[in-house]
């Protein structure tokens, strides 16, 4: 009697941990329950910028203002059962999402995009692809850096200004507001980014204070045309 009860509530058992294993595999098959976003790390470190860009600036930049809008939008998207990861498809149809996702999606893609912008020792006059386009787009360097920086320094408030491939294949330069950016189907400026400036204060406030065209013209000796190349 002993050794059927055993074999019994072996069965019992065997099959009651079978079941718990297949709801535990179903269970991590599921999705999570929000997309989750992460600090990118700098390709370089807060001091390789200089003197362009200070390194209190970039390390207040990136670890604080940064982050900020990751962990704020890590939370709306667990608040609004945001479940995508792709950080592109939501800025696509930003329209149907809270003005939260917006600005603070908006601003983690734009550093995540600008700090790839800029590099030590970068700047000065492109070439191969980058100038093909430039110089056949808009005539000449010369007047594509004129265009862009004023679109930098026109750009009221807190914004950005860009440098795009239009769905025509064109190259055109002008300016989003706050994190807006061409990505947006709200942007009226819409494009693949190749190469973006950001125009908030808290970008250059601790070196130039009030100066914006100061700091628009010390970014040209760090802009990354490698990068702007992978880009086209």
């Amino acid at each position: 009697m002993d050794n059927q009860f055993s074999r019994r509530d072996f069965l019992k058992t065997s099959a009651m941990a079978a079941a718990a294993v297949a709801v535990a595999g179903t269970a991590s098959a599921l999705p999570h329950e929000h997309a989750h976003f992460s600090l990118p790390q700098l390709p370089y470190g807060y001091a390789a910028l200089e003197p362009h860009i200070d390194a209190m600036t970039m390390e207040i930049h990136h670890s604080r203002h940064h982050k900020a809008y990751i962990d704020n939008l890590n939370r709306l998207c667990d608040e609004n059962h945001v479940h995508d990861t792709s950080l592109e498809r939501i800025l696509a149809g930003i329209s149907r999402y809270p003005m939260g996702i917006r600005n603070n999606g908006g601003g983690h893609w734009n550093h995540s995009f600008f700090w790839n912008c800029m590099k030590p020792n970068g700047g000065g006059v492109p070439t191969g692809k980058s100038a093909e386009a430039i110089n056949a787009s808009f005539g000449s360097f010369d007047a594509f850096k004129s265009l862009f920086s004023d679109a930098a320094k026109s750009r009221f408030g807190s914004g950005w200004a860009w440098l795009v491939r239009t769905p025509e294949g064109k190259l055109a330069v002008g300016s989003t507001p706050n994190q807006d950016n061409p990505l947006m189907d709200v942007s009226e400026l819409k494009g693949a980014p190749l190469l973006g400036l950001d125009v908030w204060e808290h970008a250059y406030y601790l070196k130039y204070q009030n100066k914006r065209p100061d700091y628009i013209g010390a970014w040209w000796n760090l802009v990354n045309w490698d990068s702007v190349s992978a880009k086209l």
